[in-house]
């Protein structure tokens, strides 16, 4: 970097690193968490399949539509205090949800923690812009932050499979009080507040079209997914599209939008939420899966199949570490290129899996994971570091909707798509009454609840069912990200090595680290 060098940061700034890792770490855990809490909960609470994917996916759903709106919301009250209002309503929903007695409930509540976890997660990113400027501090940050939202989710199956042994499945809920008692008592003294001084009002309008574009989108995707495409999900894309369409020129016109569209002219920035939104629908779906598949077919305890979670878990880590300073010798470009490139041969092993093979598909998972790990690293500090530190907000808000867009939909499409597959290879037996029919033919879990009243191999042939799901979901799921792994090398072999940029401090904060690299 030439020019006078950005300040480097101090210790509090650090010590602030670590308090904002436990939100996104907590927004991590309730990502994941219910994959390995979902016997159990079915077990208790039995909801349809339906109900089960609405579970799921609802929390990342809501998230993502509420993002943009609580990261315009931050900018303007200040992100230090949206981050103390929001983690105090999650753990207080959290609650509620612990001790939801049916799936209504416990839907609805998973809705009202994924609005509440809007607030943190543009509210985390953004106050990074504000305490470190140095970029190679600042991409190291990032990276810390990334790795620890998805060492949230390596580590939610896992902490799911120790609550339910030893507790319930609501405790699973319960984590989120300690870590927002902490923050409550620690944020005031490490973290920074921020709020753009020349922002203006919120634009209502404009919160209403970004929901009213986002929810009918998922609906749609949601819908199809599970039920195909009929007259519902042509009129909810239809409307969805209307509404980000007058979304779009409503940002262009106002002098102060909710969200900056201006910021997609940038190459590098488009890519980079691009191939983010790839990788999370990939590995979103497949995890959902992975995690049913260690339970429900090799028939290990929530607590075993956590600790097989453990390998994947660690080489997320890995990569979200050693991806940024891998990226201060190679272009990033590449070096996210090469971890897809890597994670491909975890989905074709996916793709192969059969009946007694957890540890290829553990190995198999940890492969996946570890593009994860470099993509979220990265892609996250070229989203944001594209991006004045004024509109830091705007792009860390589209960073998470992407991200956790991507998982809701991984989880809806590859787990429909399972869910089809499974039903379409699924021999029933003659002899079965019509309950036990109904409960065969709805998933592999319901199966396994009456398992003992199904005639001798029944079993068996429903999870060769879910098995063959599985593979021909996952090797869906390596076709796109295949493409995300063209997309990374082809249009971001130009990105420079991190600590390359050629900015002084002042074009540094004004414009952004990746602004002048759009596409040369």
């Amino acid at each position: 970097m030439t020019g006078r060098a950005a300040a480097s940061s101090g210790a509090r700034a650090w010590a602030g690193i670590s308090l904002l890792a436990l939100p996104t770490v907590l927004l991590g855990l309730d990502v994941t968490v219910l994959y390995l809490v979902l016997p159990s909960m079915s077990a208790d609470l039995g909801p349809s399949a339906t109900q089960t994917l609405w579970i799921m996916d609802v929390y990342g759903f809501l998230l993502a539509g509420f993002l943009v709106a609580m990261g315009a919301l931050g900018d303007r009250m200040g992100r230090r205090q949206l981050l103390m209002i929001g983690i105090t309503a999650f753990a207080a929903v959290s609650v509620f949800a612990a001790f939801a007695p049916n799936s209504e409930l416990l839907i609805a509540a998973r809705a009202l923690l994924g609005i509440a976890g809007a607030t943190l997660m543009p509210s985390t990113l953004s106050l990074i812009s504000n305490m470190f400027a140095e970029p190679r501090q600042r991409a190291m940050a990032i990276g810390v932050w990334a790795t620890m939202f998805a060492v949230g989710m390596a580590a939610g199956p896992i902490l799911g499979g120790v609550l339910v042994d030893r507790f319930w499945w609501g405790a699973a809920f319960l984590v989120a009080v300690p870590i927002a008692a902490i923050v409550l008592m620690l944020g005031r003294m490490l973290l920074p507040e921020y709020a753009d001084p020349r922002a203006g009002r919120l634009d209502l309008s404009s919160v209403a079209l970004s929901l009213a574009a986002i929810l009918p989108i998922v609906y749609a995707v949601k819908h199809a997914a599970a039920e195909g495409f009929d007259a519902s999900v042509a009129i909810a894309a239809a409307m969805g599209l209307t509404a980000g369409a007058v979304f779009w020129r409503r940002q262009r016109r106002l002098d102060d939008p909710l969200l900056d569209v201006t910021l997609f002219r940038n190459r590098a920035f488009s890519v980079a939420l691009t191939v983010l939104l790839i990788g999370l629908v990939g590995v979103g779906g497949t995890m959902y899966l992975v995690t049913q598949y260690l339970q429900l077919v090799e028939g290990l305890s929530p607590f075993v199949a956590g600790l097989w979670m453990g390998p994947p878990a660690l080489a997320m880590f890995a990569a979200g570490i050693g991806a940024p300073r891998l990226a201060r010798r190679i272009r990033p470009g590449y070096v996210m290129g090469g971890t897809l490139g890597v994670s491909l041969i975890g989905y074709g092993l996916l793709a192969t899996v059969s009946l007694d093979d957890k540890l290829p598909v553990a190995a198999a998972f940890a492969l996946v994971y570890l593009g994860l790990g470099a993509i979220a690293a990265l892609g996250t500090d070229i989203v944001v570091g594209s991006a004045p530190a004024s509109k830091s907000g705007s792009a860390a808000s589209l960073s998470e909707t992407v991200q956790e867009l991507g998982i809701a939909i991984g989880v809806a499409i590859l787990g429909s798509l399972t869910t089809s597959i499974y039903r379409t290879q699924l021999t029933v037996p003659e002899a079965l009454s019509r309950s036990e029919t109904a409960a065969l033919a709805d998933s592999l879990s319901a199966t396994v609840a009456i398992a003992d009243d199904l005639p001798a191999g029944t079993l068996v042939d429903a999870q060769l069912a879910f098995t063959t799901g599985l593979n021909i979901a996952s090797l869906a799921a390596g076709l796109a990200i295949a493409a995300a792994t063209v997309l990374c090398l082809r249009m971001l072999r130009h990105l420079p090595r991190l600590g390359h940029e050629q900015h002084d401090q002042k074009a540094e904060l004004s414009v952004g680290r990746w602004s002048d690299y759009s596409g040369r």
